[in-house]
């Protein structure tokens, strides 16, 4: 069944919020995980694109934007849309909705902004996890 852990900051800084995903994406990679990242626009899959490139000088994540002809190597890649059919082992989450192939994964990683409406849309789908059996992990930054 897969692990649900909702990472949540203090602040309601955006770029913040990118910036943690780039750390756990760096992490998971690091740990030889494929990651798939689910963003809720074009525009933040882009941002965090080009984030991925510089946040840390000293680590190299290979990545690209999900456009259907992704290198079957590519490690992580970043969408608004379903990932490719062969990513099920890591899915780091910055959308406000829970992903309708959110099961096929192994480890899910909600990243939850400190602001108001974050907190909500993350109670929400905290409920929706808890409901259905997922176990969940809280991680408070």
């Amino acid at each position: 069944m897969t692990q649900v852990d909702f990472y949540l900051l203090g602040d309601n800084g955006d770029d913040n919020r990118i910036r943690l995903a780039c750390r756990l994406i760096d992490k998971a990679f690091r740990l030889r995980r494929r990651i798939y990242v689910y963003t809720g626009s074009e525009a933040e899959a882009a941002q965090l694109d080009q984030l991925l490139w510089t946040f840390n000088p000293g680590s190299f994540v290979p990545h690209e934007l999900n456009s259907g002809q992704e290198a079957p190597e590519t490690p992580v890649v970043i969408g608004h849309q379903e990932p490719p059919g062969e990513f099920a082992d890591v899915l780091v989450s910055l959308a406000s909705d829970v992903p309708s192939f959110f099961s096929r994964f192994e480890r899910v990683a909600e990243v939850v902004g400190g602001s108001e409406a974050e907190k909500e849309q993350a109670r929400e789908r905290f409920r929706f996890y808890r409901d259905r059996g997922y176990e969940l992990e809280t991680h408070t930054l």
